[in-house]
Protein backbone atom coordinates (compact mmCIF):
# COMPACT_ATOMS: atom_id res chain seq x y z
CA UNK A 1 0.00 0.00 0.00
CA UNK A 2 0.95 3.04 -0.98
CA UNK A 3 1.82 6.38 1.77
CA UNK A 4 0.07 9.14 1.86
CA UNK A 5 2.03 12.39 2.28
CA UNK A 6 2.06 13.82 5.73
CA UNK A 7 0.13 16.77 4.71
CA UNK A 8 -2.99 14.82 2.98
CA UNK A 9 -5.46 13.95 5.28
CA UNK A 10 -9.23 14.72 5.26
CA UNK A 11 -10.23 18.23 6.77
CA UNK A 12 -14.56 17.94 7.34
CA UNK A 13 -14.19 21.68 7.02
CA UNK A 14 -12.73 21.74 3.18
CA UNK A 15 -13.66 18.37 2.06
CA UNK A 16 -17.56 18.12 2.99
CA UNK A 17 -20.02 18.96 1.30
CA UNK A 18 -22.32 21.63 2.57
CA UNK A 19 -25.11 19.64 0.30
CA UNK A 20 -26.83 19.90 -2.67
CA UNK A 21 -30.02 21.09 -2.14
CA UNK A 22 -28.47 24.90 -1.33
CA UNK A 23 -29.85 27.34 0.51
CA UNK A 24 -32.75 24.98 1.77
CA UNK A 25 -31.18 22.30 3.11
CA UNK A 26 -27.74 22.19 4.17
CA UNK A 27 -25.22 19.76 5.95
CA UNK A 28 -24.01 20.46 9.43
CA UNK A 29 -21.09 18.77 10.90
CA UNK A 30 -22.05 18.70 14.27
CA UNK A 31 -19.00 19.66 17.08
CA UNK A 32 -21.10 19.75 20.23
CA UNK A 33 -24.49 17.54 20.94
CA UNK A 34 -27.00 19.03 22.31
CA UNK A 35 -27.41 19.16 26.61
CA UNK A 36 -24.14 18.83 26.80
CA UNK A 37 -21.30 21.40 29.05
CA UNK A 38 -18.26 20.34 26.95
CA UNK A 39 -17.25 23.41 24.07
CA UNK A 40 -15.61 21.27 21.52
CA UNK A 41 -14.36 22.94 18.14
CA UNK A 42 -12.99 22.12 15.00
CA UNK A 43 -9.44 22.33 14.98
CA UNK A 44 -8.83 24.18 11.75
CA UNK A 45 -5.46 23.12 10.77
CA UNK A 46 -5.96 19.27 11.41
CA UNK A 47 -9.71 18.45 11.24
CA UNK A 48 -10.06 17.20 14.55
CA UNK A 49 -11.87 18.37 17.44
CA UNK A 50 -10.38 19.92 20.25
CA UNK A 51 -11.94 20.33 23.85
CA UNK A 52 -11.78 23.92 23.86
CA UNK A 53 -13.57 24.13 27.44
CA UNK A 54 -16.22 23.10 29.76
CA UNK A 55 -18.62 25.86 30.12
CA UNK A 56 -17.82 27.90 33.18
CA UNK A 57 -21.95 28.07 34.02
CA UNK A 58 -24.01 25.48 34.57
CA UNK A 59 -25.95 25.71 31.27
CA UNK A 60 -26.10 23.27 28.54
CA UNK A 61 -26.14 23.87 24.48
CA UNK A 62 -29.90 23.62 23.73
CA UNK A 63 -29.28 22.15 20.00
CA UNK A 64 -26.96 20.27 18.56
CA UNK A 65 -24.08 22.80 17.46
CA UNK A 66 -21.66 22.88 14.54
CA UNK A 67 -20.50 24.96 11.34
CA UNK A 68 -21.28 24.32 7.49
CA UNK A 69 -18.38 22.87 5.25
CA UNK A 70 -16.81 25.27 2.72
CA UNK A 71 -18.45 28.25 4.55
CA UNK A 72 -16.30 31.63 5.83
CA UNK A 73 -17.63 34.09 8.03
CA UNK A 74 -15.93 37.99 9.26
CA UNK A 75 -14.87 35.71 12.50
CA UNK A 76 -12.63 33.76 10.79
CA UNK A 77 -14.52 30.74 11.26
CA UNK A 78 -17.21 28.31 9.37
CA UNK A 79 -20.39 29.48 9.57
CA UNK A 80 -22.49 28.07 13.07
CA UNK A 81 -25.44 25.89 12.83
CA UNK A 82 -28.01 24.79 15.53
CA UNK A 83 -29.74 21.68 14.30
CA UNK A 84 -33.21 21.27 16.38
CA UNK A 85 -33.48 17.06 16.78
CA UNK A 86 -35.07 15.06 19.30
CA UNK A 87 -31.98 13.01 19.41
CA UNK A 88 -28.35 14.35 20.63
CA UNK A 89 -26.21 14.00 17.34
CA UNK A 90 -22.35 12.12 18.40
CA UNK A 91 -19.67 14.79 16.95
CA UNK A 92 -18.20 14.87 13.67
CA UNK A 93 -21.49 13.72 12.29
CA UNK A 94 -23.12 15.17 8.69
CA UNK A 95 -26.77 15.95 9.31
CA UNK A 96 -28.58 16.98 6.55
CA UNK A 97 -30.99 19.92 7.56
CA UNK A 98 -33.71 22.47 6.93
CA UNK A 99 -32.64 25.84 7.19
CA UNK A 100 -35.39 27.93 9.12
CA UNK A 101 -34.11 30.73 10.72
CA UNK A 102 -30.86 32.80 11.87
CA UNK A 103 -30.06 33.96 15.29
CA UNK A 104 -27.86 37.34 14.97
CA UNK A 105 -25.59 37.83 17.70
CA UNK A 106 -22.55 39.63 19.23
CA UNK A 107 -19.70 37.79 20.48
CA UNK A 108 -17.24 40.50 22.14
CA UNK A 109 -18.96 42.71 19.75
CA UNK A 110 -18.35 40.52 16.85
CA UNK A 111 -20.86 39.45 14.51
CA UNK A 112 -21.59 35.58 15.34
CA UNK A 113 -24.74 34.78 13.56
CA UNK A 114 -26.19 30.73 13.78
CA UNK A 115 -28.19 29.13 10.85
CA UNK A 116 -31.25 27.63 12.69
CA UNK A 117 -32.36 24.54 11.23
CA UNK A 118 -34.32 21.35 12.06
CA UNK A 119 -32.71 17.45 11.51
CA UNK A 120 -34.04 16.45 7.50
CA UNK A 121 -34.52 13.48 8.99
CA UNK A 122 -35.90 13.60 12.39
CA UNK A 123 -39.63 13.37 11.78
CA UNK A 124 -40.58 15.13 15.29
CA UNK A 125 -39.14 18.35 13.26
CA UNK A 126 -38.77 18.02 9.33
CA UNK A 127 -42.12 19.39 8.89
CA UNK A 128 -41.33 22.38 10.02
CA UNK A 129 -40.92 25.01 7.49
CA UNK A 130 -40.15 28.81 9.37
CA UNK A 131 -37.85 29.76 12.43
CA UNK A 132 -41.70 30.94 13.39
CA UNK A 133 -43.57 27.55 13.86
CA UNK A 134 -41.16 27.47 16.92
CA UNK A 135 -42.24 27.29 20.57
CA UNK A 136 -41.98 30.69 21.87
CA UNK A 137 -40.48 29.33 25.12
CA UNK A 138 -37.61 27.51 22.91
CA UNK A 139 -36.69 30.61 21.25
CA UNK A 140 -36.49 31.48 25.17
CA UNK A 141 -33.67 29.43 26.06
CA UNK A 142 -31.90 29.30 23.12
CA UNK A 143 -31.60 33.39 23.96
CA UNK A 144 -30.67 32.62 27.38
CA UNK A 145 -28.21 29.99 26.82
CA UNK A 146 -26.36 32.45 24.24
CA UNK A 147 -26.44 35.15 26.76
CA UNK A 148 -25.63 33.53 29.70
CA UNK A 149 -22.81 30.84 29.03
CA UNK A 150 -20.18 33.32 29.27
CA UNK A 151 -21.06 34.97 31.72
CA UNK A 152 -18.80 33.31 34.38
CA UNK A 153 -16.06 34.22 32.06
CA UNK A 154 -16.30 37.97 32.02
CA UNK A 155 -17.25 37.48 28.38
CA UNK A 156 -20.08 39.85 26.63
CA UNK A 157 -22.57 37.72 24.20
CA UNK A 158 -25.99 39.44 22.95
CA UNK A 159 -28.68 38.19 20.87
CA UNK A 160 -29.67 40.55 18.66
CA UNK A 161 -32.60 39.17 17.25
CA UNK A 162 -33.96 35.61 15.73
CA UNK A 163 -34.73 36.19 11.53
CA UNK A 164 -36.77 34.18 9.11
CA UNK A 165 -35.18 31.43 6.97
CA UNK A 166 -34.77 34.00 3.95
CA UNK A 167 -32.13 36.34 5.84
CA UNK A 168 -30.38 32.85 7.52
CA UNK A 169 -30.52 31.58 3.17
CA UNK A 170 -29.03 35.26 2.17
CA UNK A 171 -26.29 34.41 4.87
CA UNK A 172 -25.75 31.44 4.21
CA UNK A 173 -25.09 32.13 0.69
CA UNK A 174 -22.57 35.29 1.55
CA UNK A 175 -20.43 32.29 3.77
CA UNK A 176 -20.61 30.13 1.28
CA UNK A 177 -19.28 32.90 -1.58
CA UNK A 178 -17.07 34.09 1.39
CA UNK A 179 -15.43 30.72 1.46
CA UNK A 180 -14.92 30.44 -2.57
CA UNK A 181 -13.78 33.76 -2.41
CA UNK A 182 -10.71 32.69 0.21
CA UNK A 183 -10.15 29.41 -0.38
Amino acid sequence: MEKLPKDHFFNPWHHASPGDKIPEFVNGIIEIPKGTRAKYELDKESGLLRLDRVLYSSVYYPANYGFIPQTYCEDKDPLDILIISQIDVVPMCIVPAKVIGVMRMLDNGEADDKIIAVAAGDPSVSHIKDISELPQHFISEMRHFFEEYKTLEHKAVVVEEFLEKKVAQNILNQGLGMYKDLF
